[in-house]
């Protein structure tokens, strides 16, 4: 597993099917970094979404996906699992001959699937960002099939990078794992920021100064955490004085089964990734 950034230019014609919010963010960044407009198109049902991409961007805009990804070199699924048999359907057609590099971040479908829904025999890349990506700070796992070439993992991983950090996995199963550690591990962030909250506003602190402070920490201990050599363990005992504050509230967390709770919740989210990717077969 080996974690990147983007290194390679965009340069081939890439098509987006899906103009949602993670499909807006990976545009904006691509187009940002200089990637041409005129080189994107867009697939997109929703009249306003699909004006408001043309305005905002100046890319080319459709509403049907096969005529968005006809002359594409580079196509990136962006829509639900729930749709994505019928989207791969759809395009199959166009796409035959070209056998463009394909991109999916639909949540837990496999390889095997997107490329059986597509005729058979594509370049496949499989990719689980997270919201994050919306604002520059995603975190992305990917994998590619055999028929990826160096080349092609190096557009993708440019075009994964573009909005965040990206990671190479080596096994698809670990898959559904990233899905549980980072793909749905925002949420699990927000949740803290709720609680720290909630447990200052308890101890009489204006809900939205506990607000402030829980939001400022949690940035500030994944800054440290990013920018510091130091495992996060190490990190943790650096603050941790013998029968401190700290020592006290760790102890209670440690009491209250914290780590076990984590590890039942992300084996929860990785269980429910594998029971999608059944249930959309």
């Amino acid at each position: 597993m080996m974690s990147s950034s983007p290194h390679a230019p965009v340069s081939d014609a890439l098509a987006f099917v899906g103009g949602g919010n993670m499909a807006r963010s990976l545009i904006g960044a691509l187009v940002r970094s200089g990637i041409p407009a005129s080189g994107i198109s867009v697939a997109e049902p929703n009249e306003s979404l699909r004006r408001q991409l043309a305005e905002d961007f100046g890319v080319k805009v459709f509403s049907e996906g096969s005529e968005a990804v006809r002359g594409a070199d580079i196509v990136l699924l962006a829509v639900k699992p729930q749709v994505m048999r019928t989207v791969c359907v759809d395009i199959a057609d166009a796409v035959a001959a070209r056998r463009p590099l394909i991109i999916s971040i639909a949540a837990g479908l496999r390889i095997a699937q997107i490329d059986r829904w597509l005729g058979g025999g594509f370049p496949i890349v499989r990719c689980m960002p997270n919201t994050p990506a919306l604002i520059g700070a995603g975190a992305t796992g990917m994998i590619a099939n055999g028929k990826v070439d160096a080349a092609a993992r190096a557009q993708a991983q440019a075009i994964l990078g573009s909005s965040g950090l990206s990671v190479w996995i080596e096994r698809e199963e670990l898959m559904d794992t990233v899905t549980g550690v980072s793909g749905s591990g925002p949420a699990y962030f927000f949740l803290m920021i709720e609680a720290l909250e909630d447990a200052g506003v308890a101890q009489g602190l204006p809900r939205e100064t506990a607000r402030t402070l829980a939001i400022q920490t949690c940035l500030g201990a994944a800054r440290m955490a990013s920018e510091d050599d130091e495992p996060p363990a190490r990190l943790r005992e650096r603050v941790t004085s013998p029968n401190g504050t700290t020592a006290a509230a760790l102890d209670a967390f440690a009491k209250g089964g914290l780590r076990e709770l984590v590890a039942r919740a992300v084996d929860a989210a990785t269980a429910r990734g594998a029971e999608m990717s059944r249930e959309l077969d």
